[in-house]
């Protein structure tokens, strides 16, 4: 197959064009664009889950704290004490994890006991 224009064979795998080019070149692979990698970054944001994060505040008692874990979370006494010293000693504690939603539920669950609390992708 020869002549003018492109003229592409499955079997060898060759382009002619024009006459121009060397018949007996082979195709090879495409290479890899910044989109595809770009997409890829924002696939592997998307997967990651959100958290819900209390933070220490001047006002709300440490026991008040413990409790509101264990019943807004049903956390046991001892992981709630846990996650309230957390956040007293380190200034904050994530203590949920899952979809935007949820996280925006528990969020608003948390205000209105009084605690401070925000909602962030997971790190």
């Amino acid at each position: 197959m020869s002549g003018r224009g492109v003229v592409y064979s499955e079997s060898a795998r060759t382009l002619d064009v024009m006459g121009l080019c060397n018949t007996n070149a082979t195709l090879s692979a495409a290479q890899a664009t910044p989109e595809a990698v770009e997409y890829t970054e924002i696939l592997e944001a998307e997967d990651r889950p959100w958290v819900t994060v209390v933070w220490d505040d001047p006002v709300n008692l440490m026991h008040y704290v413990t409790y509101i874990f264990q019943k807004l979370f049903g956390y046991s006494k001892s992981k709630a004490t846990e996650l309230m010293l957390k956040v007293h000693n380190e200034g904050k504690a994530v203590v949920s994890s899952g979809s935007r939603d949820k996280m925006e539920h528990d969020v608003q669950r948390l205000h209105a006991a009084g605690l401070w609390a925000t909602m962030q992708r997971d790190d």
